[in-house]
């Protein structure tokens, strides 16, 4: 069943025309959890140009978490409202595009336009305030971290605690992500960056064989109640693999895929030093640099990887959830739940076709249970 999302959004400027920002909040529709926000920095513009740009990227960020959604708009933007209504027309050549851009999101009859007043609309016009201050500091807005879904269930038994991720029952029931790193592809034992923009390998004969023992070990436990995958080859044929052990479908999330390393997809990391040894550099000094190219930042995965955890997390509360990820993500996901810098990312192993999980409670605590098991492939 499709979706059902809240999008608030605002933006504002700082002098009308001066400098801008917009942010915009997603939630649940059905339980108002807020499951996705967005914000930018945009330069010298004017209120109305801000809530326009507040407006797309809220949609934007609903059809990102599910493209057959319905989506109910509220804004404090009685203009941005009644435009977008079709009661009013859009005379400005400023918002003409933007009205237009933001048509072409959700089909028209699956978005309602609906005024509130200011105070209703407080997280869009904080995530906006928060933008224009850090476009003022000479930087982009980054998300905070997030606390989880609340949990609602009542406990679930659980394994053993030398199952590597079982909850103490006096902190409530926790959402469990284990994490799977897919199979080995070809490119896997030569060491060579593959991303979301290379060749999209499928698993090795070796690869294929760590997939089944995952898939046992798992099975094993019991635990598992739903499987989320990166849509990417490797990743399918892993989640697919396990899946079908645990009578299980698999669920596809894009904000699950592998990173992608641009012009340095393919290369082993000494082929890369030769060739861009500054974007190299660059790249390990900071994780809002990009690969060469069409690269994508750290700081960008760290964004819509947070986004689909939390997507997860109120999709599944309480229960113990199978993402089949990629090495960047995953490890993404663990410095969050550790609160580590970025570099931390630089100093964690994580073997093809491994496990961690993570544990994430009602009061906003994370808990890193497993990392790195592989003993299962021995």
């Amino acid at each position: 069943m499709a979706a059902r999302f809240v999008v608030e959004a605002d933006g504002g400027s700082r002098g009308n025309p001066g400098p801008a920002g917009y942010g915009a909040v997603v939630r649940d529709g059905d339980t108002g959890q807020l499951v996705a926000e967005a914000a930018g920095f945009i330069g010298h513009a004017t209120n109305n140009v801000a809530e326009y740009q507040g407006l797309i990227a809220g949609l934007r960020a609903a059809h990102a978490l599910d493209p057959d959604a319905s989506v109910d708009v509220r804004m404090d933007s009685k203009l941005v409202v009644e435009q977008m209504s079709g009661r009013w027309k859009i005379k400005h050549p400023d918002m003409q595009p933007l009205a237009a851009e933001a048509r072409t999101v959700f089909p028209r009859d699956r978005v309602s336009y609906t005024w509130i007043p200011r105070e209703r609309n407080k997280d869009a016009d904080r995530l906006a305030n928060e933008a224009m201050d850090a476009g003022r500091a000479g930087r982009q807005w980054e998300p905070r971290p997030k606390a989880p879904a609340t949990v609602a269930e009542p406990p679930l038994e659980t394994t053993a605690p030398e199952a590597g991720w079982a909850a103490p029952a006096d902190l409530g029931t926790p959402t469990t992500l284990v994490l799977l790193r897919h199979g080995e592809t070809p490119l896997t034992p030569e060491k060579r960056f593959s991303g979301s923009g290379g060749t999209d390998p499928e698993l090795s004969d070796k690869g294929r064989w760590q997939a089944e023992r995952a898939a046992e070990a798992l099975a094993a436990r019991g635990s598992i109640q739903a499987v989320v995958a990166s849509p990417m080859r490797r990743t399918r044929q892993t989640a697919e693999t396990v899946a079908a052990r645990l009578g299980l479908e698999v669920r596809y999330e894009e904000g699950l895929r592998e990173v992608d390393f641009g012009d340095w997809e393919g290369l082993t990391f000494a082929e890369v030093h030769e060739r861009y040894p500054a974007d190299l550099a660059a790249w390990l000094g900071s994780a809002k640099a990009r690969p060469t190219g069409s690269g994508e930042s750290f700081a960008t995965l760290t964004h819509r990887a947070g986004l689909a955890r939390d997507k997860i997390l109120a999709r599944y509360p309480g229960k113990t959830v199978l993402v089949v990820s990629h090495v960047s993500p995953i490890k993404t996901l663990v410095r969050l739940a550790l609160g580590a810098p970025p570099d931390s990312m630089y100093r964690m192993e994580l073997s093809a076709a491994s496990l961690c999980a993570v544990q994430y409670y009602a009061d906003g605590n994370a808990s890193l249970r497993l990392l790195n098991d592989t003993s299962h492939l021995r």
